[in-house]
């Protein structure tokens, strides 16, 4: 099982630096040690497949990825060049996605990077809508992330829809902190029929959507089988999120607001307006 304590997310933000435009970045040399790899030529062929992601996704690879040398001091005091890579969020995020997936401290890297970069790709794609806008568009990427991850499940040996829920109540018990379905259903204070999902703000659904995907992404990446395992994948997964969460110094998802208004209530009034426009 996967140690939360054992390693923080202060080592990533610790090896972070910035140009003088303000801009952030990373140190390939700084990041090999931090993902514990002794040898610069093994951590190059993980670049290398990061690069290719980046390449892939039709993303300009230079804009991420930049060759640059720095000087090193040697025993005898004398310096030497040697070659080095600044890395964008968005490149280190390909980096551990590329990293092996056994080390702890990757699989934290995939968490924290993994948000980091949905949590900037959100503020730029979000900065002009209002809240309940956020809530409706993170909801419906979260109805598409749940068919896959469903699917990812099934294909780990969850067939039936009583193993279905147990999957999905590990989840939520790993990110908000030992509480499941029926107690995060209470604390909102909903009734019976009513979707926790859809009693959410924008916050805590992003949290909840970093928690499907990298559970997606995990177990088909890994190719997990057996019911036991993917239910245990699910909760650290859950529990990284949250550990993350409370490493950025954010309020812990059972702790955030309920809205007044539901999902399905604000998708009936957007309905009307655009009736009405008609």
């Amino acid at each position: 099982m996967f140690n939360i304590e054992k390693y923080s997310e202060r080592i990533f933000e610790d090896i972070k630096h910035f140009t003088e435009d303000g801009v952030e970045f990373w140190f390939a040399r700084e990041l090999q040690t931090v993902l514990e790899y002794t040898k610069w030529d093994n951590f190059k062929k993980v670049i290398e497949k990061a690069k290719i992601s980046c390449k892939n996704s039709n993303i300009n690879v230079s804009d991420h990825f930049a060759d640059v040398g720095n000087m090193v001091q040697l025993g005898s005091g004398a310096q030497r060049e040697i070659e080095d890579v600044m890395l964008s969020r968005y490149a280190c995020y390909l980096i551990v996605q590329n990293s092996d997936p056994r080390k702890e401290v990757v699989a934290l890297g995939q968490t924290y990077f993994a948000v980091k970069t949905r949590e900037r790709e959100l503020e730029e794609s979000f900065d002009e809508l209002t809240e309940e806008q956020k809530r409706l568009a993170i909801r419906n990427e979260l109805k598409v992330h749940n068919k896959s991850l469903a699917e990812a499940a099934q294909m780990a040996g969850i067939q039936h829809s009583k193993d279905y829920a147990i999957f999905q109540n590990k989840g939520y018990q790993g990110l908000y902190g030992g509480l499941g379905v029926k107690e995060i259903h209470l604390r909102k204070k909903l009734k019976k029929n009513q979707k926790i999902l859809d009693h959410m703000g924008s916050t805590e659904l992003a949290a909840n959507l970093f928690r499907a995907t990298q559970t997606d992404e995990k177990l088909r990446r890994e190719k997990i089988r057996g019911k036991e395992k993917a239910n245990q994948i699910h909760y650290e997964v859950g529990a990284k999120v949250r550990q993350t969460i409370k490493e950025l110094g954010g309020t812990m998802p059972e702790d955030l607001p309920t809205p007044e208004k539901s999902i399905k209530e604000i998708e009936k009034e957007q309905k009307r307006k655009e009736l009405a426009t008609d």
